[in-house]
């Protein structure tokens, strides 16, 4: 199960608004490979949706069945927000629905 968690207000090519929902995964447990010690953590993604602000904003809370997966991508660079370290990245996480199951549902 995944939770939206936010939403935010995007600009297409074309200079028209639309929105993403923003998802976040269950709590994981990591330990960390510096200190050793374990760590909470949640797996982010985000996907396009039709909707409007008024019912993005309704949203917030609801959950989604399926998972957030790590997905190999093309390297990138990612500044690290609690130290400006600036690493480099070969993967993304995104939204995958339960197996067999064409469509999300709400729950």
């Amino acid at each position: 199960m995944v939770t939206i968690i936010s939403y935010q207000s995007r600009i297409n090519a074309d200079e028209k608004e639309f929105f993403t929902l923003n998802l976040q995964g269950d709590v994981e447990l990591l330990k960390s490979m510096k200190t050793g010690k374990f760590y909470a953590t949640a797996k982010k993604a985000s996907i396009t949706c039709t909707f409007d602000e008024k019912t993005c904003k309704s949203l917030i809370g609801k959950t989604l069945d399926g998972d957030i997966v790590k997905v190999e991508s093309e390297a990138y660079d990612f500044i690290i927000p609690a130290n400006g370290e600036t690493i480099t990245l070969k993967h993304k996480y995104e939204y995958k629905p339960l197996v067999g199951q064409e469509d999300a549902v709400f729950n």
